[in-house]
This record gives structure tokens, C-alpha cells and sequence, in this order.
């Protein structure tokens, strides 16, 4: 009896370790799957802050190169994807295409250094470079937080729990090696490019 009753004891000693400790990877896994969520969250502030800023810059540029219809189509339609995006991938898909759009936008822009002395573009211009690096910020804080959960849920015996619990991989990255997905390098400096060198005049022919 007493033999029983001492192996019922462990097994309800190890039961409890264990189940202490499932709980404590489960909220620890909780934890950061928020973290997760808050991370994304600050990253569709500032993807909502620059389309918000986009239609006013169009705008502005089209004063000047009111003939640049297809980039400013294509704007139109990236940012329109963005807005109706509903999941993190989605808008992550729809703000590189975004991205790309924005790019070919400040080649057009480049062609147009008159824009320098318009106020309304000079605004926001300063906006929309500082929102970029907003994004730039938050994005890679996002990505960071979202290798750590996954790496926290892929370690044995996190595995495991993850699978019980129903924590799932989040694959919802920023690939920011592909340079279609890279924020484009906002440059309006227009004024301050170093002139180009005017080559020195060839020697004239010795007179015989």
C-alpha cells in the first residue's frame, strides 16, 4: 500500500512540474505573439500615415507633370491594394508594390527640379522622407519581434506546447533583401548635386 501510494505521489509531483511548466511556455508564447501584434500595429500607423500623404504629393507632382499618367496610375492602385489589404501579408505584399510605384514616382520627380521651389511639395516632402524612416524602423522592429516568436515556438519542447496550444509560425515578414520590397530612397535634393566637371580644352596644334 505504502508502495502505491508513494508512486501516486510522484506521479502527481510530475504531473504538476509538468503542467506547471506547459502553462508557463503557453503564457510565455501568449506574451510574445502580443508582442507580435503590437509591433504590426505601430507598422500600420506609419503605412497608413504615408497613404495618407500620397494623394497630396500626387497632386503636387501633377501640377508639374501633369503627363506622367501611367506612374500616377500606378500609385493609385498600389495604394488602393494597401488600404483594402486586411491581413499583415496582404499589406505587406501591397506596400512593396507601393514601394515600387513610389520609386518610379521620384524618377519622374527627377526630371522636374523646378518642384524645389514649390512650398506645398517641399512640405511633404519633409513628411513623406520622415515617414519612410518611420517605416524603416518599425518594420525592422516588427520583423525582430516576429524571429523571436518563431524561434521561441520552434525550440524543443516549445514545439510541443506551440502544437497544443495552437500557436502557429508567423511568416508575415518584411523581405527587405528583395529591392522591390526596400522603401524607396526618398532624395529631392535637387539644388545641391555637385556640378559637373567642364573638361579642360585640348592643346592647340604646334604651328610648324
Amino acid at each position: 500500500m505504502k508502495k502505491g501510494l508513494v508512486v501516486l505521489i510522484v506521479l502527481v509531483v510530475i504531473a504538476l512540474i509538468l503542467g506547471s511548466s506547459f502553462v508557463s511556455r503557453r503564457n510565455q508564447m501568449a506574451i510574445k505573439r502580443e508582442a507580435v501584434n503590437a509591433a504590426w500595429a505601430q507598422v500600420d500607423v506609419v503605412l497608413q500615415r504615408r497613404a495618407d500623404l500620397i494623394p497630396n504629393l500626387v497632386e503636387t507632382v501633377k501640377g508639374f507633370a501633369v503627363q506622367e499618367q501611367i506612374v500616377f496610375g500606378d500609385i493609385a492602385k498600389a495604394r488602393s491594394a494597401l488600404l483594402g489589404a486586411h491581413s499583415p501579408a496582404e499589406k505587406i505584399a501591397a506596400n512593396g508594390q507601393l514601394d515600387s510605384a513610389l520609386g518610379r514616382l521620384l524618377v519622374v520627380v527627377e526630371n522636374y527640379p523646378q518642384l524645389k521651389s514649390n512650398e506645398n511639395f517641399l512640405r511633404l516632402q519633409d513628411e513623406l522622407a520622415g515617414t519612410e524612416n518611420r517605416i524603416a524602423v518599425e518594420r525592422r522592429r516588427y520583423n525582430e519581434v516576429v524571429q523571436d516568436y518563431n524561434t521561441y515556438i520552434s525550440l524543443f519542447p516549445n514545439s510541443l506546447v506551440a502544437s497544443l496550444a495552437g500557436f502557429a509560425r508567423n511568416d508575415a515578414y518584411f523581405k527587405t533583401d528583395e529591392g522591390a520590397r526596400q522603401a524607396p530612397k526618398l532624395n529631392f535634393d535637387y539644388g545641391n548635386k555637385p556640378a559637373t566637371p567642364t573638361p579642360a580644352p585640348a592643346p592647340a596644334p604646334a604651328k610648324p
